[in-house]
């Protein structure tokens, strides 16, 4: 091919690219409309039905009523989409959002409609604000709220730092304020079993690493698989190393499928050490280890650790997510230490 022609195609190629881009944004920019007008005609027919209703509450049951005969006029005019239960998510939408401004466009109806259903004022703002910072989509919110993220951070931290963190009010000062325990891994798709390697859970984790770092929350990205330590004629290998810009430092990640044990703590915090002396640069923050285990005994880790200790965390992993139950039986345990 002449060098006109090479000159001529990468030119084409180039402007072809452009005006595409150029498409796709305005149909990002028009679907995006789309969802906010969706979401803004549901809040004001659930405000004109929390209205009307207001009027005839002398009924009792003058809701159902009302909602029932709306629900079949709306139907014969403009088709599907104005069931009786969907109506009555528009009256519960305007009850939960009664101010407008505080609706946001980054979030559609399907997202609205998980939000609804959360009663607590600050968790619905902690999935609101993490939401909209990360731009998680409808499936990433439910599988966050349906592994009681907001609960877990919890167990680590108190509710106003975790809102303010979420909200870009404050920075994390310690690591357990955006690292979870447990962290829950049922999106490797590994069957609950007696044994498993650590080389198989690691990979499970690297092939499924956009899900990992979702769950390990906010400004983490991934830097190496069994990173290559040399001292002197000793190798040792890192499994998993990964940076977070909130934190600005390295996080190096070691995997055991067994009961922790005082050996793997002293094995990591070797990691740590390594990392800070060789890696880290001067404007850097220390080295965080994290031992993702299957077990451990918390008062063991806490007499092998210093008093001070901000740099080697323990958190155990679990192939399912958690219930309700075992997630509030966790917190009353933790409120009455």
């Amino acid at each position: 091919m002449a060098n006109n022609d090479k000159i001529e195609k990468s030119f084409s190629d180039s402007f072809i690219q452009q005006v595409k881009d150029i498409i796709t944004n305005a149909q990002n920019k028009a679907v995006r409309a789309v969802n906010s007008e969706r979401v803004i005609m549901y809040w004001e027919i659930g405000k004109k039905i929390v209205i009307e209703e207001q009027n005839g509450k002398e009924r009792a049951d003058y809701g159902s009523f009302l909602i029932g005969n709306l629900s079949k006029e709306l139907t014969t005019i403009f088709g599907s989409g104005f069931s009786q239960r969907q109506l009555e998510t528009c009256r519960q939408f305007y009850k939960v959002f009664q101010i407008p401004h505080t609706l946001r466009a980054e979030l559609n109806w399907s997202q609205y409609k998980l939000l609804i259903r959360i009663n607590d004022a600050d968790k619905r703002a902690y999935y609101i604000e993490e939401t909209c910072k990360n731009n998680w989509s409808f499936r990433q919110l439910e599988r966050q709220i349906n592994s009681q993220l907001y609960e877990r951070l919890l167990l680590s931290t108190n509710k106003e730092k975790v809102l303010a963190v979420a909200k870009g009010e404050a920075k994390p000062e310690h690591p357990k304020e955006i690292i979870k325990d447990p962290m829950v891994l049922e999106f490797l798709g590994l069957k609950p079993q007696a044994e498993y390697y650590e080389k198989d859970l690691e990979q499970a984790i690297i092939t499924n690493i956009q899900h990992f770092l979702l769950e390990l929350g906010n400004g983490f990205s991934f830097v190496a698989r069994q990173k290559r330590l040399q001292l002197q004629d000793d190798e040792f290998f890192a499994d998993l190393v990964f940076y977070n810009r909130l934190l600005r430092c390295f996080i190096v990640i070691e995997i055991k499928t067994q009961k922790l044990s005082h050996q793997d703590i002293g094995q990591l915090q070797m990691y740590v050490n390594y990392y800070d002396r060789y890696e880290k640069q001067d404007d850097e923050n220390p080295t965080i280890g994290i031992l993702l285990c299957a077990d451990k005994n918390n008062a063991m880790v806490e007499l092998v650790l210093p008093d001070n200790n901000n740099t080697i965390l323990a958190s155990k992993y679990q192939l399912y997510l958690p219930t309700k139950e075992q997630i509030l039986k966790q917190v009353e345990e933790i409120s009455k230490k």
